[in-house]
């Protein structure tokens, strides 16, 4: 299961909701928590579908501050047990598994004043020891000095109280892969400041229901905080089919496309279907290496991105680190025209572009042709690639 926690800093903007959408596509989470949305709870609703989840649970904002949501995919079953302007708390169940676990999702107080509250909040949650237990968010401390540059020092007295509070609550920090800090601020030197605020903190019990589990600090480029990825399986999805060759519509873009065709088509003899055949193939390999240099150009970016969040702020690194993020924006836009073009419709005016439904309609056939379980002669349900591959 893959599940994402992130402060988003605000939706209020298409272009921000775009980016979102964007990015849950790529990661495809089955659980998804944001903080400071700054929407109300029937904004934050019509949000939530465009990026792609039926159901789910909004804490609408105060005016211009807070807001949480949490969403969730068909393939799990959630119970809301509690919630607040501060976190919003549930039972989560796999339809595939009688196992249940506890998720909280947290944000705590960004008042420094009102931490105290926000522990207190913490403790009063800690009310049931039988079920694993998952707490990820925002919780604006860090537990050490180690875990901030820049900026005022932090109070050891408020830090102790942060760690207490975990000790009370028998959590413990999961740890991380990725940029050492999770939130950022200031373009200058002078006033640029890392911290570490956004983490997940758990149970031994889920720790050891989930042995695999991963944290990633992942990049980003809409939010001065950064998403946080759990993956509980920490397995690669797999790849292992043969897809159906079809003509892409936005290869009708790229000028080489034409080229190519015309080329082959005036260069090679035989009848129509022969022609045909052979052309898929070089479109196709052409294709796969136009995806491979794309890939290649977005990880370049996210490296460069992690080199740069990774050094010292300085006026030039933060000039560049500005460019690498619009440079990644760029990549985003053309993320969405291929989606669009990957819908076969054209019916939207661009200005009323609608991701979530673009996304859907590209995927549909691909979702309703999978198949997820087979049984064999003696009635046996097999559910893994593996398995099912024996059994056909």
């Amino acid at each position: 299961m893959k599940i994402i926690s992130w402060n988003v800093r605000g939706l209020g903007k298409l272009r921000a909701i775009r980016r979102l959408s964007n990015k849950l596509r790529s990661i495809s989470p089955q659980l998804l928590f944001l903080m400071e949305t700054k929407l109300s709870s029937s904004k934050m609703a019509r949000v939530r579908l465009k990026c792609g989840f039926t159901q789910g649970f909004d804490v609408g904002a105060l005016g211009s501050r807070g807001g949480l949501m949490l969403a969730w995919s068909s393939n799990l079953s959630v119970s809301i047990r509690s919630f607040s302007q501060h976190h919003i708390d549930a039972i989560i169940q796999d339809s595939h598994s009688d196992f249940s676990w506890r998720f909280t999702g947290f944000y705590g107080n960004p008042i420094e004043s009102l931490h105290s509250d926000s522990w207190d909040l913490l403790r009063s949650l800690d009310n049931d020891r039988n079920l694993p237990w998952l707490v990820a968010g925002d919780f604006n401390e860090i537990m050490y000095a180690s875990e901030k540059k820049g900026g005022r020092v932090r109070s050891e007295r408020n830090m102790e109280a942060f760690r207490a509070v975990l000790q009370d609550c028998e959590l413990s920090d999961l740890g991380f892969t990725g940029n050492w800090y999770t939130w950022e601020r200031g373009r200058l030197v002078t006033n640029n400041v890392r911290e570490r605020l956004d983490r997940g903190v758990a149970s031994d019990s889920w720790r050891d229901y989930f042995p695999n589990f991963s944290v990633t600090h992942l990049n980003h480029s809409i939010s001065d905080h950064c998403p946080l990825l759990f993956d509980t399986a920490n397995t690669p999805a797999s790849n292992s089919y043969r897809a159906w060759f079809r003509f892409d519509a936005n290869w009708t873009l790229d000028p080489d496309c034409e080229d190519i065709i015309s080329s082959f088509w005036s260069s090679t003899s035989g009848d129509l279907p022969t022609k045909l055949n052979q052309l898929s193939s070089i479109l196709s390999n052409w294709n796969k290496e136009k995806r491979l240099q794309k890939r290649h150009r977005t990880a370049v970016l996210n490296n460069k991105l992690k080199h740069l969040s990774a050094l010292d702020a300085d006026d030039e690194n933060l000039a560049e680190l500005l460019e690498v993020k619009l440079a990644m924006n760029l990549e985003a836009d053309k993320d969405e025209i291929y989606w669009e073009q990957r819908a076969h419709t054209n019916w939207l005016k661009h200005g009323d572009r609608n991701t979530r439904f673009f996304h859907n309609w590209a995927s549909f056939r691909r979702k309703s042709n999978r198949v997820t379980s087979l049984r064999d002669d003696d009635g046996r349900l097999f559910t893994t690639e593996s398995d099912m591959a024996k059994v056909a």
